[in-house]
């Protein structure tokens, strides 16, 4: 059962990366129109990709705890 964790836990980090790169893209693209709107979203999707990063982190050390 725990390398089922494991592996929920590696997903979670490969969502976060994947969450990160589509940051980086609006980011850019808003940097290059100006758009604060898109500049807000791409702060946010970047918070959000640190926390599911966290989370999975936080979910494969506590496997190992155990």
């Amino acid at each position: 059962m725990t390398s089922v964790k494991k592996l929920k836990g590696v997903f979670g980090l490969v969502g976060a990366v994947t969450a990160t790169a589509s940051a980086v893209t609006s980011l850019r693209r808003a940097r290059t129109d100006k758009d604060r709107l898109l500049l807000a979203n791409a702060i946010a999707s970047f918070a959000t990709a640190i926390t599911g990063a966290l989370l999975a982190v936080r979910a494969v050390r506590k496997d190992d705890d155990k």
